[in-house]
């Protein structure tokens, strides 16, 4: 970069990464073939509850093309439990996880036999040869139920159902300040599950190296890093002889943040046959094997004056953990436990979550993981609270948020709010919206009486994101950290590579860092490469979730490359003749003050650095330089979602009319890269409001298991989205960045639905459960004229 070219920070650059993507050039661990590859097929339980009295795989092992197959007891010398990295409580039930069901099943898709063939499809067809015998045993799917005394149990040997009680009180006692509300209102609201539906489908590929005993394994994952020390663990394989790679990754949304029994089971496979072997779910398999999200029933109360200030919050929680707890599954709904209270000042909170097994899919992080469930449920008690109180939503708001000059400023559940100014994003989103034009529509449509009613919806959220410090994810009983890793290698040449211990799946790392980097070393931005997601080649890392790869692993970039500068002033200064503190640096030059004409470019000193022939004495050969980032505070992203609705009261049909946001994310490194995952993230919020859920029947079976099933909505069934922003940095990085990957998800939910139900509140309805389906909308409406 030259001294007068435009910085790289806030460009819309065209992302690097997508040149290779659109034209086919990607390698998706599907696409990966080895010499003598075979292929894994995995047999799963069709009940929900059942004994296994007996599995025999032997009729499989004589169909065309079939190598191996094997049993859970067969499979069971060489692999341990799946691993919980969150134990929320010291008394947590933590049952057994086998990666093949030996004993018992305890949900539709638990594995039960595995079939190794020559190719996928002798593989797919040798399982029905599988022959398993089941005695049924009681589901558990009621959460509330699953509490009783006398409930099937989903682990017989535990005793209870009831996995661990949470609980965070802060502020004052709540039930004292209750006394003193004139206001208190209660809602239940569902947080129904929901299913990740990355485009690219879970893979897996491992290679032994027979000759050392070490082990390749392509995965398609968020955490390359965590797999490793996992894998090793469950496995015994020494973690030095792994090698974790996730190639192209197409897509997470934290359905990839996990480590998941096919990756343990086609390394056991690998390791006792010593061929390489493949493993791709298919999408219905999918469906009953990765994880679900949300899973959730929200009891919440609000305590508050007449005038609608704000005193007290309690809320109780029953969270589905399935049938097992995997990597992070008991700490989701503690994540959301912090913000709860959103924006808002109280004097009380008083928060319990209780988990719960039930014989259904485990439940883990899914994009926003806790927050957008926290956000809703308050956003939607607050527009009660409104109704209650005669208010218009956005003034109920205005009387309780934390004010711009209030910051930083400690939240009644004690996190401290380092930065924002919720009055300006929402004031510009207010504006961009046409509000009060659609408030006097509304009211017009109102006193017609017309069948399709206006309905207009408010959302102001601010979410924890950046998960880290490392010092109070030790207090929360998280296993590990959350520093990030990063390093900068100047090459002789003058070109740069950036290793990250992030890993992308669609976020467009390559191109951020590269921006990042460029401005900082002064070089062109074409001069930067990225290297990722290899436990080889980018050893150190935390990897990608909780929107902190920016805000953690980009500050990691920054002050790895401001360590690059610091080392190169001082092989400038000895080549210049000049004391370090005569030194400019700008554009990536080097020169002496006042003395313009005596200057050394980065990209010579890397190169001088590399012959070694002038060097300062003592100094190490090399301005390469690492930095680990471990910060002192999450960051906090907010704004404000406006969605107006249109519901045709006939039919229950909700189409959305217009949909305004104004998010706070920091500064902002790439505006189109933001902007894209604001509009993603906003669809995946509209899509839990109105059409996605997990439905499973009376006996645990999922019927909704396929695409048909299922409703994903495509772009056609979505609005145009009005986004912009405002900036307050945050102070808790070098970038003033703030997360917005899940921003837009944790918004929009309640958006959405308290846009439905404002437009039906003048006919009685207060609330629609979720997805608010034609059906369910018709539903609340009969409800209510009945």
């Amino acid at each position: 970069m030259t001294e007068t070219a435009e910085r790289e920070v806030g460009r819309a650059r065209l992302r690097k990464e997508d040149a290779r993507l659109v034209t086919g050039q990607t390698n998706w661990t599907d696409n990966i073939q080895v010499t003598g590859l075979l292929h894994l097929a995995i047999l799963r339980s069709p009940m929900a509850h059942a004994r296994i009295d007996r599995v025999d795989v032997s009729p499989a092992l004589e169909r065309p093309g079939v190598v191996a197959a094997f049993s859970g007891r067969d499979l069971a010398e060489g692999l341990g439990s799946l691993p919980c990295a969150w134990p929320v409580t010291e008394d947590i039930v933590l049952p057994g996880h086998p990666p093949v069901a030996v004993d018992e099943v305890r949900h539709a898709g638990d594995p039960v036999a595995v079939v190794v063939a020559r190719d996928r499809y002798a593989a797919a067809d040798a399982l029905e040869a599988v022959e398993v015998d089941y005695t049924p045993l009681p589901p558990v799917l009621d959460l509330e139920a699953a509490l009783a005394e006398d409930a099937p149990l989903v682990h017989a040997d535990k005793g209870t159902n009831r996995c661990y009680v949470w609980p965070l009180k802060t502020g004052e006692d709540y039930d004292t300040v209750k006394q003193r509300a004139e206001v208190v209102l209660k809602r239940r609201y569902h947080q129904q599950r929901l299913i990740p539906n990355a485009m690219e489908p879970r893979a897996v590929v491992v290679t032994p190296l027979a000759a050392s005993g070490e082990y390749t394994v392509h995965s398609a994952t968020q955490i390359p890093h965590i797999l490793r020390i996992m894998l090793a663990m469950v496995t015994g394989v020494p973690e030095h002889k792994l090698r974790v790679i996730a190639p192209d990754v197409g897509g997470g949304f934290g359905s990839k943040l996990q480590v998941y029994g096919e990756e343990a089971i086609a390394l056991a496979v690998a390791r006792r046959l010593g061929r390489p072997v493949k493993w791709t779910e298919s999408r219905s398999e999918g469906y009953l094997a990765t994880h679900h999200g949300r899973g959730m029933i929200q009891d919440i109360e609000i305590a508050a004056t007449r005038e609608g200030k704000l005193l007290g919050l309690k809320v109780d929680l029953l969270a589905d953990m399935g049938a097992y707890l995997m990597l992070v599954t008991p700490g989701v709904p503690i994540l959301g436990a912090f913000m709860y209270p959103a924006i808002y000042k109280m004097d009380a909170y008083d928060f319990t979550c209780t988990g719960v097994f039930t014989t259904r899919t485990p439940t883990d992080a899914y994009r926003g993981a806790g927050r957008p469930e926290a956000t809703f449920a308050i956003e939607r008690i607050m527009d009660e609270l409104a109704a209650e109180l005669g208010l218009d939503p956005v003034e109920l708001r205005r009387r309780n948020w934390i004010r711009h000059e209030e910051f930083p400023y400690t939240s009644v559940a004690g996190l401290t709010y380092d930065s924002g100014n919720y009055e300006a994003a929402t004031d510009k989103a207010l504006a961009l919206f046409g509000y009060d034009d659609l408030r006097a529509e509304q009211q017009k449509r109102t006193e017609r009486g017309d069948t399709v009613r206006l309905g207009i919806g408010v959302s102001t959220y601010t979410e924890m994101c950046g998960l880290a410090p490392s010092r109070v994810l030790r207090d929360l009983r998280y296993a590990a950290g959350g520093w990030e890793a990063a390093s900068i290698r100047m090459l002789p040449t003058g070109k740069v590579e950036v290793v990250t211990g992030t890993s992308p799946h669609g976020q467009g790392h390559v191109t951020a860092w590269s921006q990042i980097a460029a401005d900082v070393l002064g070089v062109p931005f074409e001069d930067v490469e990225v290297v990722y997601g290899d436990t080889k080649a980018a050893p150190q890392g935390m990897d990608t979730y909780g929107s902190r790869s920016l805000v953690v692993g980009g500050a990691a970039v920054h002050r790895a490359a401001v360590k690059v500068v610091e080392k190169a002033r001082k092989v400038a200064a000895h080549l210049l003749e000049a004391s370090e503190h005569d030194l400019e640096f700008a554009g990536g030059v080097f020169s002496v003050k006042g003395s313009p004409e005596a200057r050394r470019t980065i990209q010579e000193i890397a190169f001088e650095t590399f012959s070694s022939h002038d060097l300062p004495d003592g100094m190490e050969p090399t301005i390469n330089a690492e930095h680990l980032v471990d910060p002192e505070n999450f960051s906090y992203p907010h704004g404000t979602h406006l969605c107006a609705v249109e519901v045709d009261t006939e039919t229950g049909r909700t189409s959305i009319r217009s949909y305004v946001c104004v998010d706070d994310v920091g500064r902002v490194v790439n505006p189109m890269i933001v902007e894209g995952q604001v509009h993603g993230g906003v669809a995946q919020g509209i899509a839990q409001a109105l059409y996605e859920e997990a439905v499973y029947d009376d006996e645990g079976n999922l019927v909704s298991g396929t695409m048909a099933d299922y409703l994903v909505p495509s772009a056609a069934d979505l609005p145009d989205f009005v986004t912009d922003r405002t900036e307050t940095p945050a102070t808790s990085n070098p970038l003033g960045a703030k997360g917005v990957g899940e921003a837009g998800t944790i918004a929009a939910t309640p958006a959405v639905v308290n846009a439905i139900v404002d437009a039906l509140r003048p006919l009685g309805v207060d609330d629609v459960p979720m997805p608010c389906t034609p059906e369910r909308v018709w539903q609340a409406l009969q409800e209510v004229s009945a």
